[in-house]
């Protein structure tokens, strides 16, 4: 796949995921109104904010990486031809997802949406399924041992403390 088709690709698969699961949905659920914070903390919805702030740049960034990197898609129909190990996934293994549930929750910090920690809660179950089952059985088998290597030095889900060598 050339770095275009790449692009326009991942481009194309970011509209229809990420900012489905977590700017649509999350929309529809809350229509981002405010109400009472949890326990009357107003520092919940800071928290919010920070999950927002720190999730955000990591889809954009992976998303990115795909297409220029490993000259392919997150999606799973058009695949990377390279595997990616740079960038968040120094520090863990599913940054977009994580960055995904991360601005999902932080949302519902900040509007105290209890429905929208539930739908964070349930996609990440979601998610850690779709890895153990198809994602990482594919990679194993696309990238064998660079892959093998990669899973023994990077978490799956929480992020190292200092990122991995390249």
């Amino acid at each position: 796949m050339s770095k275009i088709t790449a692009i326009l690709g991942s481009a194309l698969f970011f509209v229809v995921a990420p900012a489905m699961l977590a700017g649509v949905i999350p929309w529809s659920m809350t229509h981002w109104e405010f109400r009472p914070p949890f326990l009357a903390v107003e520092a919940t919805r800071l928290a919010g904010i920070a999950l927002i702030i720190a999730g955000v740049p990591g889809v954009l960034d992976s998303f990115a990486r795909f297409a220029l990197q490993g000259l392919g898609t997150p999606a799973p129909i058009a695949p990377p031809r390279n595997l990616v190990v740079s960038g968040f996934y120094r520090y863990v293994r599913n940054p977009i997802y994580v960055a995904l549930v991360a601005v999902i929750l932080g949302q519902g910090l900040l509007f105290a949406d209890g429905g929208l920690l539930g739908y964070g809660a349930l996609l990440w179950l979601f998610f850690h399924i779709w890895v153990v089952a198809i994602e990482e059985p594919g990679l194993r088998e696309s990238f064998g041992a660079d892959y093998e290597s990669y899973c023994a030095d990077v978490p799956r889900w929480l992020p190292r403390l200092t990122p991995r060598a390249v």
